[in-house]
């Protein structure tokens, strides 16, 4: 019985990949950043840990979401800025402009609805975090009364499905 010496992946595909696809979500954040704001009806659930590294949020926001927050870029955002792999964005909770920033590495879900885009990543949490479930964080409503609907991830999506991208095809079994 002879063993087949392990193929080592000196080019670390998967972060490869991890980087490349944040690169989409930037791109898409740029766009939503321009003045005119998403075009067409375009919006993003963007899910990130709240206590990774180079996360900055309000310490109430913290204390709701000790793990990962859902936020949405629809109609009630503001000062969305794109700096390098940076995110900072006004949102108001509760009618009250709270300022947040994180990295694209602290994202753990993008999902467009009206295109159903998924984007996942397995991103290490710190070892501060705990293991509450993570809960969606709405903006306030918009002045039109419209609100998003809430992806529900145990609900299958429509016949189109989602085009969703997991990095799992590309890691050693």
């Amino acid at each position: 019985m002879t063993d087949t010496p392990s193929v080592i992946d000196h080019m670390d595909y998967a972060t490869l990949t991890q980087n490349a696809l944040r690169g989409v979500i930037r791109e898409a954040l740029i766009k939503a950043s321009h003045p005119h704001g998403l075009p067409g009806d375009h919006h993003f659930y963007v899910t990130f840990l709240t206590r990774a590294e180079g996360v900055t949020i309000p310490d109430d926001l913290l204390k709701r979401y000790p793990r990962d927050i859902t936020i949405v870029l629809q109609h009630q955002y503001r000062e969305l800025k794109v700096d390098g792999d940076r995110i900072s964005v006004t949102l108001s909770f509760g009618g009250v402009p709270k300022v947040l920033r994180f990295p694209l590495s602290a994202i753990t879900r993008f999902y467009d609805p009206s295109v159903q885009f998924i984007l996942e990543f397995d991103v290490e949490e710190p070892l501060e975090a705990n293991d509450d479930e993570g809960l969606i964080a709405e903006p306030a409503a918009a002045t039109d009364g419209a609100k998003p609907a809430e992806p529900d991830p145990d609900t299958p999506p429509p016949d189109t499905g989602p085009k969703v991208v997991s990095l799992d095809q590309f890691r050693k079994k």
